[in-house]
């Protein structure tokens, strides 16, 4: 306390500063990597919907701030130790900080993006050809399942159409569209058949020859 209180006011303010930012900064760190993050308080402004629905970058995010505030923090101190006027300080923190808070923003985004990759995209499934598990009611009536190839994965998910009869199991269809919360639209079509190879037989053709009857002329 004595070695504090024997500091000027501009010096005590990165202290403080760069102490509990830095205390906050290793929990987040160890709790995040520990996969107890249960995601960030509050969405930043920059934030951007991805075109499959998932959140996009992040930039003003709770981790990138306490990111900011720790090296703020001790680059203004060092910044102070070194001999720099107190306006000059403040520009390299703030500079150092916005740096260290884009870093961490990449790098949570990568690391959702990595999580992110396994997930289920059900407008993959647009256009996939399948076949009906459960009966699927005709008009939107009542829900069914289909059995689809989604992502390289054969999926039960379930299903509505706009038919006017219903699907019945084992019917085929082909998914025409996705709802908002996930319910495959579908339709029947006809299973594409494949074209019957045949084998073309070759036939030789022989000729005959007739021998002399007069075998001295051989």
């Amino acid at each position: 306390m004595e070695w504090f209180s024997a500091l000027d006011g501009f010096s005590q303010f990165f202290w403080i500063i760069a102490l509990a930012s830095s205390v906050i900064f290793i929990f987040v760190i160890i709790t995040t990597f520990l996969g107890m993050d249960g995601g960030d308080d509050f969405d930043g402004v920059d934030s951007e919907i991805d075109a499959d629905g998932g959140i996009g970058f992040q930039f003003l995010t709770f981790k990138n701030l306490v990111g900011f505030f720790t090296i703020f923090g001790w680059i203004g101190i060092a910044c102070i130790n070194v001999g720099f006027s107190k306006p000059v300080s403040v520009i390299i923190a703030l500079g150092c900080g916005l740096l260290m808070m884009s870093i961490m923003a990449a790098l949570f985004y990568g690391m959702k993006k990595l999580a992110d990759s396994g997930t289920l995209n059900y407008k993959n499934a647009i256009g996939a050809i399948g076949e009906i598990y459960l009966t699927v009611g005709a008009n939107r009536s009542s829900m069914g399942k289909v059995s689809v190839t989604v992502q390289g994965t054969l999926r039960e998910l379930q299903a509505l159409s706009d038919s006017l009869s219903e699907l019945k199991s084992g019917a085929i269809i082909q998914v025409v569209d996705v709802t908002s919360n996930g319910i495959l639209i579908v339709e029947q079509t006809k299973k594409a058949i494949e074209p019957i190879q045949t084998k073309t037989i070759k036939t030789i053709k022989t000729k005959t020859y007739e021998l002399p009857r007069d075998t001295t002329k051989l």
